[in-house]
């Protein structure tokens, strides 16, 4: 087996453990091929000739929807009156978020509309958590375009927050991380991510929040040694995070550390209980253990 046919397997891999512990697991349908970025405002700003719009892209998962669920959210849409619009339009967020969540799984709709709410509500609560939880589907979007569109709306979220506590690490962390997954720098230029994670953990050499995401910016500029050392000092630290975990046995993967990678699948296989899952990691150890 070649190196390209392991990155992709590794990275598939990892994948499945985001689907079944992250996520909802449908996949998006996109339209369009190039990045569009929204502002703390929600516009978008177009960066090629086609682009990502959360408009087109609702507008392809509601063709998809049976008639009966169609006509469900068009109620849902015209119960806003006139009146006291804003708790009305909060009530609605929530119930098309629940939806794309239970109903229907949709994580980018879901997001779209839990994060709609939020700016709505705008507490540093409901804020922080609809932008961490974009912000860990990041690594798994499915193309470039849908990522550096969800990076831009947990950026703005996240930077809500900065503006109502400017002292939260986490909300720090996390803003760098959006910039590090493709979100606008602005002004402070495309190093501003990851020296925004670097800061708490020079502050705090503790917060394994920060620790891991200089792990993920260490995978991402290929400095595989410098991401391991960040991924083990997590996993000592919380030994049952299957995401670190997981990451552990992908980067050492990638190295071309078989022996090692396959110890930490290992690890993985003792803590998951998915039986999907289970043959999955044993099928990757097997192939790993091959000479």
């Amino acid at each position: 087996m070649n190196k390209s046919q392991l990155i992709v397997l590794a990275t598939a891999l990892a994948a499945t453990a985001a689907l079944y512990y992250l996520v909802p697991t449908t996949k998006p349908k996109v339209s369009g091929a190039a990045a569009v970025s929204a502002s703390p405002g929600g516009e978008q700003h177009q960066h090629n000739d086609s682009v990502f719009t959360i408009a087109d892209y609702e507008f392809h998962a509601l063709e998809a929807l049976s008639t009966e669920r169609q006509q469900y959210l068009n109620g849902l849409k015209a119960a806003v009156k006139r009146g006291d619009v804003k708790d009305q339009s909060l009530h609605l967020n929530h119930q098309l978020a629940s939806f794309w969540k239970d109903s229907v799984p949709n994580p980018i709709l879901y997001f779209y509309y839990q994060n709609s709410a939020a700016r709505l509500e705008n507490t540093e609560k409901t804020l922080t958590f609809a932008a961490h939880s974009i912000l860990g589907y990041l690594p798994y979007a499915e193309n470039n375009p849908t990522q550096v569109w969800l990076a831009n709306t947990a950026k703005a979220s996240f930077e809500n927050a900065l503006a109502l506590n400017a002292n939260n690490d986490s909300s720090i962390v996390g803003l760098g991380a959006c910039i590090m997954f493709g979100a606008d720098p602005g002004a402070e230029g495309p190093m501003a991510g990851i020296l925004k994670v670097r800061s708490v953990v020079e502050k705090d050499s503790t917060n394994m929040f920060a620790q891991y995401m200089l792990g993920l910016g260490g995978l991402q500029s290929r400095q595989l040694d410098k991401a391991i050392l960040r991924f083990e000092k997590v996993a000592k630290a919380e030994p049952n995070n299957l995401e670190v975990l997981f990451k552990l046995a992908e980067t050492n993967e990638l190295m071309g550390n078989k022996a090692k990678a396959a110890d930490w699948y290992m690890v993985v296989l003792n803590k998951v209980e998915v039986p999907e899952m289970k043959e999955e990691l044993k099928k990757r150890i097997e192939l790993l253990k091959k000479p």
